[in-house]
């Protein structure tokens, strides 16, 4: 693919972000990839986005046929993954739903973008397959942001299950544990705003503005959106390495009182429970890496490190291995999808777990948004810490989960779930 390169040198690169998201917008297909700055990103970028379809995968929807679209377009490629392509991954049918998301994407879409753009450090790079670089610089940088500031309106959401009918279903799920069928498993709730007229570009700013993450990202479909704070990578290809740095184990910060901060993350390295949890994902992990990656490479290169976010510490591992040679996509995908940390273990179990418990379709929650670079190279990111937006029928949703084991008590796990939804829903709080 001829593309057109052409580098800028920027002076306010947290300026020229915020006009990207706005200049994406205008696009019915656009991605937006922010790194914030944490070191955490394996990427050379802060930030890359996509903006424009030259040619899709609208047309294909079984995985096994998106190798071959892969392999003929060698170019960057955006796009997500649902938690329902697990539908296609798992022949079971305890494990296949036909029930319909809040925010319907696809098991899968890519696109190979007319634009993409990358920032690092000062230096703002376009790749342009049909206009000229300069012309879409001037475009981002006349963007009047004073004209764009965030609208966001009191938007009440309501949970899809009750507080009670919650702590009965953890006490079932603790059960299934006790019985020796699973365990751990990633149990998740929704919520759901109707008649919610928002800006989604302007949402995610805000969100952005609010949880600076690693793995942020604006992603617009036609009419449906993801606004995304996540901290979690779901798996990164670098030649033939690959990585994924699961998190299990969330506290809440104390930013009010800095000892009291360093205690709150002293607590969470030493408790039992969640270094437990993060241990089972990280087992999992290494399983599941090891069907793909040469005999031996598998190693646990961070193990329960503890990380601090605006709102939170997570506790996360890293698990690294050697891809074998020639292995396509749908392979990688077959091994290690969904992410364990948004399932449990074992995989197979917990997933028909979900289907049975569950009473909603996780959509693009749990599944990844991400992109691939012209060397073959990939990113993906975890779907959580999300909005999604219906714009068609104006709903909008978020979805929050937390890791049930033989340890876990149900009040404490329902506010987990809270605690993770702390951004999205003071978002549309107006004090």
């Amino acid at each position: 693919m001829n593309r057109i390169t052409k580098h800028y040198q920027v002076h306010k690169p947290e300026i020229l972000k915020q006009q990207i998201v706005h200049w994406l917008n205008q696009f019915t297909v656009c991605c937006f990839f922010d790194s914030n700055h944490y070191q955490q990103s394996l990427s050379n970028f802060q930030l890359i986005a996509a903006a424009g379809v030259l040619t899709d995968t609208s047309a294909i929807t079984q995985l096994m046929r998106l190798d071959d679209w892969l392999v003929e377009h060698n170019d960057w490629i955006f796009g997500h993954l649902s938690f329902s392509l697990k539908n296609q991954i798992f022949s079971s049918p305890n494990i296949k739903s036909s029930q319909l998301a809040t925010v319907p994407f696809p098991d899968f879409y890519f696109f190979q973008p007319e634009v993409v753009c990358t920032l690092q450090e000062k230096t703002f790079t376009i790749h342009s397959a049909l206009s000229h670089p300069d012309s879409i610089y001037e475009q981002i940088t006349e963007i009047n942001l004073h004209a764009c500031t965030p609208s966001l309106t009191n938007i009440s959401f309501q949970p899809n299950i009750s507080k009670t009918k919650y702590y009965k279903t953890v006490e079932l799920l603790l059960n299934e544990i006790q019985k020796g069928n699973c365990y751990e498993i990633n149990f998740c709730t929704e919520w759901i705003a109707k008649e919610a007229h928002i800006s989604p570009a302007e949402t995610y700013l805000a969100l952005s503005a609010l949880s600076p993450m690693p793995f942020s990202a604006y992603y617009k479909l036609n009419s449906m959106h993801l606004m995304c704070a996540s901290p979690e990578r779901y798996l990164c290809k670098q030649n033939n390495h690959l990585y994924s740095s699961p998190i299990k184990g969330t506290i809440a910060r104390d930013l009010s009182n800095p000892e009291a901060d360093k205690k709150l993350q002293q607590t969470l390295l030493q408790s039992k429970k969640e270094r437990s949890e993060n241990i089972m994902i990280v087992d999992l992990v290494r399983n599941d890496l090891s069907q793909i990656c040469k005999s031996g490479t598998v190693k646990v290169t961070e193990l329960c490190e503890i990380y601090s976010y605006p709102q939170v510490h997570q506790m996360i591992s890293t698990i690294t291995g050697e891809l074998k040679q020639q292995t396509p996509f749908s392979e990688i995908l077959k091994a290690t999808f969904p992410m364990g940390s948004m399932t449990g273990a074992p995989k197979e179990k917990v997933l028909s777990l979900t289907k049975q418990y569950e009473n909603f379709s996780r959509g693009l929650y749990s599944g990844s948004v991400g992109y691939f670079t012209p060397e073959k190279d990939f990113d993906f990111n975890v779907v959580i810490r999300s909005l999604q937006y219906n714009a068609a029928n104006t709903t909008l949703s978020y979805a929050v989960g937390s890791g049930i084991t033989a340890q876990s008590n149900p009040e404490q796990e329902y506010e987990e779930c809270l605690l993770k939804a702390t951004a999205m829903a003071n978002l549309f709080i107006k004090n």
